[in-house]
């Protein structure tokens, strides 16, 4: 006996629609992905077929990439090759402090014939790597914009290359590139100079500051000498740096950070504070005398001990020949010192004839 079933009668068929979740939920994206996720999008557009995977990929990684790195303000895509630098600006509480500024390089397709572009944009990413480090505020924008600058100017020569425009002079499509990032360069080394003159002075001021409220108050319980003359030594050290600033001859060793710098400035006073104190004890102790009239009066060489503790201060130079000066006069003075013995002494006769005195007396 055969089962009769009666058929079911049919359904519409739903249709479920499965939503790719973006990359950025499950790992940071890089730079490298958002080009090759441009490039696949930009490939299709230029076929004339509208590929919405690829658009709606790219999208999503360039919201994520720039929800970690910071918006793109500047960025040059090569055309027939998955390449590109970008610049980004990321805002810091809120756009109150300076935003953070990162250059962003994929150029291995594009340079792999061209080790003279490759060679220069390595020279790029290092510049951008101490702008980032060592810059701050508007010198750290100026430098960035110059490094993406050139290492756009040398990409779209790769570029132009990819598309069969062979260029018969390739040195000289470069060499205007290589002098921009040599420009660069000395912009950076500049700026970084003079960031560093401003915290190397704000060390200096900060421990002269700190030694004359002490030693202000020392001063006005007592007078001491060293303690006026270690003042004077440190104020003399701050004009001499502001001095040589002034005049462009102060360099700094400005890749070894802020902290470091700082600890520098705050020694320079303390340097020159100490051989004002030891030209002041040179005084005092009557190796040296000072260049005043005996008759002044205690003010007065209070007066000229500060000015010569200044002058210490303000050239070290000076006060290392001063305080060697010293060392021969010292030696003279204890060589003269030293009692003659080999002299036999003589005395004077009534008659007036000197005679030799003998040291053993005859026997009688």
């Amino acid at each position: 006996m055969t089962e009769v079933a009666q058929p079911l009668a049919p359904t519409s068929a739903e249709t479920v629609t499965v939503v790719a979740q973006p990359e950025s939920d499950l790992h940071a994206v890089s730079f490298s992905e958002l080009v090759y996720a441009h490039f696949d999008w930009w490939r299709s557009r230029q076929s004339g077929a509208t590929d919405e995977v690829a658009a709606r990929r790219y999208d999503a990684c360039r919201v994520a990439f720039e929800a970690r790195h910071g918006e793109i303000v500047r960025v040059y895509w090569c055309s027939d090759v998955a390449s590109a630098v970008a610049l980004t600006e990321k805002k810091r509480l809120g756009g109150h402090r300076t935003p953070a500024w990162g250059f962003h390089r994929e150029t291995d397709i594009a340079t792999q014939t061209s080790p003279d572009i490759a060679a220069e944009l390595h020279r790029c990413d290092e510049l951008a790597v101490r702008a980032e480090t060592v810059l701050t505020g508007v010198r750290q924008r100026i430098c960035m914009q110059l490094v993406v600058a050139a290492a756009t100017h040398l990409l779209s020569i790769v570029d132009e290359r990819a598309t069969g425009a062979v260029k018969a002079a390739r040195a000289t499509a470069l060499a205007p590139e290589h002098s921009a990032i040599n420009k660069a360069e000395a912009y950076y080394r500049e700026a970084a100079n003079g960031q560093a003159q401003m915290t190397y002075f704000g060390g200096m001021a900060a421990v002269a500051v700190a030694l004359s409220v002490i030693a202000g108050v020392w001063l006005a319980i007592d007078w001491a000498s060293p303690v006026a003359a270690l003042v004077a030594g440190a104020v003399g050290a701050v004009v001499s740096v502001i001095q040589r600033i002034n005049n462009g001859k102060f360099t700094l060793e400005y890749d070894v950070g802020s902290p470091y710098t700082f600890f520098l400035g705050g020694l320079r006073p303390l340097i020159g504070g100490a051989f004002a104190m030891a030209i002041s004890f040179a005084f005092t102790g009557g190796l040296l005398h000072l260049p005043v009239d005996a008759n002044e009066t205690t003010d007065h060489r209070r007066l000229a001990l500060l000015v010569l503790s200044f002058m210490a201060g303000f050239s070290e130079r000076w006060a290392q020949d001063a305080l060697t000066s010293v060392l021969p006069e010292a030696r003279a003075a204890s060589q003269a010192a030293t009692p003659r013995t080999a002299v036999e002494p003589t005395t004077t006769t009534s008659n007036g004839q000197a005679q030799a005195v003998s040291e053993s007396t005859a026997s009688s």
